[in-house]
C-alpha cells in the first residue's frame, strides 16, 4: 500500500511539472502572438498613404465618425485602459490625443502599449496569481485571467484594422494586394518579430 501511495505522489508531481511547462509555453506563446499582432499594426501604419491619416470618409457628419488617426489612437488608449484596470502596478503609457496624433506618435505609442500588454499577458498567464482578473472596462464584469483575454484583445484590434483598411479604400487610397497579402502572412510576422 505504501508503494501505491508513493507512485501516486510521483505521478502527481510529473503532472504538475507538465502543467507548469504547458502554462509557461502558453504564456510565452501569448506574448509572441500579441507582439506579432502589434507588428501588423505597425506595418499597416507604415503602408498607409499619409494623406488619409486625418480625413473623414465622404458623406460623414458629426464627431462620431473616426479618422484613421483616431482609430489607432483609440487602440492605444484602450490598451492603456486594460493595463490600468488589470495591472495597475505596471507603468501605464501616456494616452494619445486623437485630434493631434501623428503617425510617428501613433507608432511609438502602440509600441509602448504593446510592450506593457505583453508584460500584462505574461503575468496573467504565468500562474503566479499576481493578475487574477482581466478588466476590459470599468463597467464590464471582470473575467478570470486566462487565454480569453488574449482572444478579446486580438479581436478588438483586428476589428479596428478592418475599419482602417475599409476607410483607406473609401478615401481612394486602398492598400495594395501585396500589402493585404502580407497582413495575412503570420509566418512572416512571426519571423519579423524575431521568432523561429
Amino acid at each position: 500500500m505504501g508503494q501505491g501511495a508513493g507512485a501516486v505522489t510521483t505521478r502527481q508531481r510529473k503532472v504538475h511539472i507538465e502543467l507548469d511547462k504547458g502554462h509557461s509555453q502558453l504564456c510565452g506563446t501569448a506574448v509572441r502572438i500579441f507582439e506579432a499582432n502589434d507588428r501588423l499594426n505597425q506595418i499597416l501604419i507604415e503602408n498607409l498613404d499619409p494623406s488619409v491619416w486625418v480625413v473623414k470618409p465622404p458623406g460623414s457628419r458629426g464627431s462620431s465618425v473616426r479618422t484613421i488617426a483616431a482609430i489607432f489612437t483609440h487602440m492605444h488608449n484602450i490598451r492603456c485602459k486594460w493595463i490600468r484596470l488589470t495591472a495597475p502596478h505596471l507603468n501605464v503609457p501616456i494616452q494619445l490625443n486623437r485630434a493631434h496624433c501623428t503617425t510617428r506618435q501613433a507608432r511609438a505609442g502602440l509600441a509602448e502599449s504593446a510592450a506593457r500588454c505583453a508584460e500584462m499577458l505574461a503575468e496573467a498567464l504565468d500562474g503566479d496569481g499576481r493578475i487574477k482578473e482581466f478588466r476590459r472596462d470599468g463597467w464590464a464584469s471582470p473575467w478570470p485571467a486566462g487565454p480569453e483575454m488574449l482572444c478579446y484583445m486580438l479581436a478588438h484590434e483586428a476589428h479596428h484594422r478592418g475599419q482602417v483598411c475599409m476607410l483607406a479604400h473609401q478615401l481612394g487610397s486602398p492598400l495594395s494586394n501585396q500589402m493585404t497579402s502580407r497582413m495575412w502572412n503570420w509566418e512572416r510576422l512571426w519571423k519579423d518579430s524575431g521568432r523561429d
